[in-house]
């Protein structure tokens, strides 16, 4: 089976886009060369096997699965093109999409936003499913140098090295907008600076297990 454990990993991990995004709104890709497993279109996230999941080359063409993609095709297609990372997860996970419909990008009011980056930026608004919204999105996060974006009017997308990364960083940034938004309803939220962000990236790089400790 082409892109076999692609495949599973799409099954295996659409079951936690219901925990970050209403009905069957959100999708996730997991990538391979110049072709990508992504979720199909319109069925619940539990209700599909491996040889179900939709295989699309970066044409946007399905090469392999018995169902039709997500019509987000696009916008993954677009940022595996320009970025290259591993995986892509998108959601209308609440506290983003309140962002998203506020029209406002994402400070560093805490530490953890460095897993994706300084910020995360504000895409511009363009109809979902089209190569407008693909390119809105990868250029701001270009802009901004960071794996996330937040869609005006729409929700969040978060890029990783794998599907677990992607994953987990999803649950990142919607867990800061939840504190931004809160800590904005009270006063206004501290920032931190540039050099602050340096020090955490740094100690971010020795974080976890190190090669020596196993």
């Amino acid at each position: 089976m082409t892109l076999e454990s692609e495949r599973e990993a799409v099954v295996e991990h659409a079951p936690a886009l219901a925990d970050l995004t209403p009905g069957r709104t959100g999708n996730l890709s997991v990538r391979n060369g110049d072709v990508f497993a992504v979720t199909p279109t319109g069925v619940p996230y539990d209700s599909f096997s491996p040889a179900d999941v939709p295989v699309v080359d970066f044409e946007g063409n399905r090469v392999a699965g018995r169902m039709a993609p997500s019509s987000e095709v696009p916008m993954h297609t677009g940022i595996y093109r320009h970025d290259e990372p591993g995986a892509i997860v998108h959601t209308h996970s609440p506290w983003a999409t309140t962002m998203a419909t506020l029209g406002r990008p994402l400070p560093p009011i805490h530490y953890m936003i460095v897993a994706v980056g300084r910020e995360v930026p504000l895409a511009d608004y363009a109809p979902y499913g089209t190569e407008e919204l693909a390119a809105n999105a990868v250029g701001a996060m270009a802009e901004a140098d960071s794996d996330a974006v937040i869609l005006a009017n729409h929700g969040l997308v978060v890029t990783g090295p794998d599907l677990e990364t992607a994953i987990e960083n999803t649950h990142h940034v919607e867990e800061i907008c939840r504190l931004y938004l809160q800590s904005s309803a009270v006063g206004e939220p501290n920032v931190l600076s540039d050099d602050q962000l340096a020090a955490v990236e740094a100690k971010f790089e020795s974080y976890g297990q190190q090669p020596d400790d196993v």
